[in-house]
């Protein structure tokens, strides 16, 4: 087992999205807890770093990943680690690729049996009529989010049809895709899968918005985390399977968290995170803790099935 041995790791964080501070605050809880497992570590930074870590893979026994959104989760990264032969953790090229995209992980969650919320994508050369009569068909509220960007950046929930023109511009101005879904109003539950097992559920209860938004995830104190939910034993069964059907229809492995919404008793999928939040109190870790992991055993944990890769 790895756990006997000192590791040498490339800890990769940061990048060019609009998720890089979140992803250099994770990096930050990571590193602590290589040195308290008394790895060796060495930081590498996507935006700038790339060439010097191919030139010196073969230092390395394997990758950390703590890189969110465009160029981190999407499968380029994946792609270039695969290149030149360092395992990491987390979803592979495809499995990456297909969960970044909202649009199409949503056709896969539908036919793998998931309910979803109703919605499609649009593209800024469709016109804005388009878009407006499909919002209208589904009913106000609706949420417009980009297709491909994590931390609900650009996510809008539209209460009036005179808001529309400017939710479009906000999503259009971070993606080049975007999806208008309707507006699920219930309980928020996320579930995190770990060696293609599900954790305990989580439910985020907002305090000061009405969704788990940008502000409200990374602001102490706007949202209430309970871990487990206690949404009955039967719900919880469901959302752990969801979790599952979730993580595999997507092609992941090793670990994921899922976002869901319960609405009368039903469970819609939203999303899945292969490179969920790696801080303390992210909401991953959350689970892994009220499963028994510690934060320093959950990263040993990941640190292992990224070596299983390789052999």
């Amino acid at each position: 087992m790895c756990s006997k041995s000192v590791l040498r790791v490339a800890l990769i964080a940061g990048g060019r999205s609009s998720e890089r501070e979140v992803s250099l605050k994770g990096a930050q809880a990571v590193k602590k807890a290589l040195e308290t497992l008394g790895h060796r570590w060495e930081f590498f930074d996507p935006a700038t770093d790339l060439l010097a870590l191919m030139q010196r893979a073969k230092e390395f026994d394997c990758a950390f990943l703590v890189v969110h959104g465009p160029g981190g989760e999407d499968g380029t990264l994946q792609g270039f680690l695969d290149s030149i032969g360092l395992p990491y953790q987390g979803a592979g090229v495809l499995g990456s690729a297909l969960a970044m995209h909202k649009g199409l992980a949503k056709q896969l969650y539908r036919l793998a049996g998931l309910k979803i919320p109703e919605g499609r994508s649009f593209t800024k050369e469709e016109s804005f009529e388009k878009a407006r009569d499909f919002a209208k068909s589904l009913g106000y509220p609706v949420v417009v989010k980009p297709a491909t960007q994590g931390s609900s950046i650009g996510l809008t929930i539209v209460k009036q049809e005179k808001d529309l023109s400017e939710a479009l511009e906000k999503a259009y101005a971070v993606d080049n895709e975007i999806l208008i879904e309707e507006y699920l109003k219930g309980r928020e539950i996320t579930v995190g899968i770990l060696d293609d097992k599900p954790l305990p559920v989580v439910e985020i209860v907002p305090k000061a918005s009405e969704t788990f938004d940008y502000t409200t995830k990374y602001t102490p104190g706007l949202a209430e985390e309970i871990c487990p939910a206690p949404i009955g034993e039967e719900l919880t069964k469901k959302a752990q399977n969801y979790g599952l059907i979730a993580h595999n229809c997507l092609k992941l492995r090793h670990y994921s968290r899922t976002d869901m919404i319960i609405k009368d008793q039903e469970i819609y999928v939203l999303e899945t995170n292969t490179i969920p939040g790696m801080t303390e109190t992210s909401l991953l870790p959350l689970a892994a803790k009220v499963a028994g992991y510690t934060f320093e055993s959950l990263i040993q944990k990941l640190l292992e099935l990224a070596l299983r890769e390789r052999r």
